[in-house]
């Protein structure tokens, strides 16, 4: 954004969209879980006939677990309905589908929203991200451990299993009561659900339809959240010069998808729009950029762009860009960072 008036209007231009409709999530949830409900169905007979028949139903059935997700998210934000009970126990239901703990999450994300593209607040809520200089001084096991973390078999496939199934069934230190019964709740009636439909379908049948659509729904939403806040001009900036919003708008992408992932993936793709105001309800979120000029001006990627992002792995304080592993050595070079004394990994 290089306009400095425009940029501080921003925030009260999506104001007129910040209002949820009850009618419109009513119905967004409908059109959601009713789907969900009987794709899984279908994907459960499916299997009588070939697994390979019912990854139909199953690849639709873990996009619309991303729209559920969507739904859960906005609850965290209170953004889906008026009442914040009523965000409460839908978001905590839409947890239990998508296996994410409504308070403890809710937590996190706020954190996330606070301090997005902030060098000297990252680590809650958000992907570990070094700069240049940082992973050169960083000791070999560090930078070990930052390659292996940022390496796509292990953030898209591993990592939906440590985070959905592991890390998210344990409170963080710190948390308040009302925050670790949300979480035991979670849990007591994930395994409840699970039990039932293992008694119901069998163990193996569950394995092969709930397991699938969980690794599918689970890696196209670590990618979501990757490539929203991994690409090229992106933003970061050190606690002194950060900005709200321009951290919204110029750290956060406009991901331009087809229509119909638009749809299952609620619209996430007007990220900006969501970073600059999160009381904008998914529904709203194409409506808020169409009629706010500014917000279309804003980073944009395609599903083809977005897969550059792919190789960007540090982010460089002074070219204020994602850059590759190959690139480092080059770099440090420029800013005079010897890397001769490092091993070589």
């Amino acid at each position: 954004m290089t306009n400095q008036q425009n940029t501080k209007n921003l925030r009260k231009s999506v104001s007129p969209f910040e209002k949820s409709t009850t009618k419109e999530s009513v119905w967004q949830i409908i059109n959601t879980v009713g789907p969900f409900m009987v794709l899984w169905f279908l994907a459960y007979m499916s299997l009588s006939v070939s697994y390979w028949l019912a990854l139909v139903p199953i690849v639709l059935a873990a996009g619309f677990l991303v729209r559920i997700f969507i739904i859960f998210h906005d609850c965290t934000h209170h953004s889906f309905f008026k009442s914040r009970r009523a965000n409460r126990v839908v978001g905590t239901i839409a947890g239990v589908l998508t296996v994410f703990p409504f308070e403890q999450w809710g937590h996190e994300h706020s954190v996330h929203h606070a301090t997005s593209g902030n060098l000297d607040k990252r680590g809650t809520g958000d992907i570990w991200t070094l700069t240049v200089e940082e992973y050169l001084a960083a000791p070999l096991k560090v930078r070990l451990a930052y390659r292996f973390y940022r390496n796509p078999v292990v953030m898209f496939v591993i990592g939906p299993i440590y985070v959905f199934l592991l890390k998210n069934r344990f409170n963080r230190k710190g948390a308040r009561q009302k925050e670790r019964n949300n979480t035991y709740l979670t849990n007591v009636l994930i395994v409840a659900l699970y039990a039932l439909l293992i008694w119901a379908i069998g163990w193996q049948s569950f394995l092969l339809v709930q397991g699938s659509i969980f690794m599918l729904s689970g890696s196209a939403g670590i990618w979501l959240f990757y490539v929203q806040h991994t690409f090229e001009d992106s933003y970061f900036e050190e606690d002194k010069d950060w900005e709200y919003v321009k951290a919204a708008v110029e750290g956060s992408s406009f991901y331009q998808l087809p229509k119909l992932l638009q749809f299952l993936t609620g619209n996430i793709g007007f990220h900006h729009v969501h970073h600059l105001s999160p009381r904008v309800p998914n529904y709203k979120l194409e409506e808020a950029h169409k009629n706010t000029p500014p917000l279309q001006n804003v980073p944009t990627i395609s599903l083809a762009t977005s897969l550059k992002s792919l190789r960007f792995r540090l982010w460089d304080e002074e070219s204020r860009n994602f850059v590759s592993f190959k690139e480092v050595k080059a770099l440090a070079k420029r800013s005079s960072i010897s890397v001769q004394a490092k091993p070589e990994l």
